[in-house]
């Protein structure tokens, strides 16, 4: 009896040596990314024409392109995460000319130290302009709106990060900086006084991201952005909130819709709405991992 008890104790022993070496094995096999990072180029491209056309019509042509640029950083209890959005869009109508569709160079940085499973200590950083002149074309003749570096935003501050995945973010930032920048040309508009062109504010910055997939091939992504200014306007909320919804063709092409909205009484007393549909080609140019 003792010697079965002993083989059974020999063999027992032996399993779970060689399952623990195992598991370890598995363990140390699983390494963790410490940068990711991914660029994506997408351009979408329309066009109508016309000839005889009994109901009417006006010949158009229109190109828009975006890039994407996401750089990923996690170590330890470190989380880094950058992102570089910049676009341009023209359409041309016949016996109007060429208009601007889309305009945007956008920089947002986020720094967390953890803290617990889910909050980190943060410090965001935000800089947004665009690339050319716009206009008013509803008055005739059309009227300069902006310019580049006009308007331009500074934003920056500390606060708490809830961070559950990469794809749900909730960042807390109760003391956030913002500069506005313009030239001579805008000065006394977007919120600087007459005769300068910078103008601070000190406020309650809350920003938000969610992406989910809503069925097969198809996701939805949610960017919200809020301030509250303390020094002007106190309860006041400037709000900035995209929908980006793709629809995934195959590997380089894609449908994509935008809805985009921003309240800034400072920028404009009515409520801006942007929407953009199309179908084009998506290319990533760059997509590395390094441990």
């Amino acid at each position: 009896m003792k010697r079965i008890f002993f083989i059974f104790f020999i063999l027992f022993t032996t399993i779970l040596i060689g399952q623990e070496k195992k598991n370890k094995k598995k363990k140390d096999s699983v390494r963790i990314p410490v940068w990711k990072i991914h660029g994506r180029f997408a351009f979408v491209f329309n066009q109508s024409s016309f000839s005889n056309w009994a109901s009417g019509g006006e010949n158009t042509i229109a190109g828009n392109f975006n890039v994407n640029y996401d750089f990923n950083y996690k170590r330890d209890n470190i989380n880094w995460d950058s992102r570089v959005i910049t676009g341009y869009g023209l359409s041309h109508l016949s016996e109007k000319g060429y208009r601007k569709t889309n305009d945007r160079f956008e920089l947002n940085t986020l720094l967390g130290v953890k803290t617990t499973k889910y909050w980190f200590f943060s410090f965001i950083g935000n800089f947004k302009t665009q690339y050319s002149k716009g206009f008013d074309y509803k008055k005739d003749p059309k009227v300069l709106v902006s310019d580049f570096f006009s308007p331009a935003y500074l934003t920056f501050g500390p606060g708490m990060l809830w961070k559950k995945s990469d794809k749900l973010s909730i960042n807390i930032a109760p003391a956030t900086a913002r500069y506005t920048f313009v030239n001579d040309v805008f000065t006394g508009k977007f919120g600087v006084e007459e005769g300068e062109n910078t103008a601070f504010s000190l406020g309650f910055n809350l920003s938000g991201y969610y992406k989910f997939g809503l069925m097969t091939n198809i996701e939805m992504e949610n960017v919200l952005t809020a301030y509250s200014d303390y020094l002007a306007n106190v309860g006041n909320i400037d709000l900035d909130y995209q929908t980006n919804i793709r629809f995934k063709v195959n590997k380089h092409v894609k449908m994509h819709m935008t809805f985009h909205t921003i309240i800034d009484d400072n920028a404009s007393s009515r409520i801006q709405f942007r929407q953009l549909f199309g179908l084009g080609v998506n290319y990533s140019f760059h997509q590395k991992v390094t441990y």
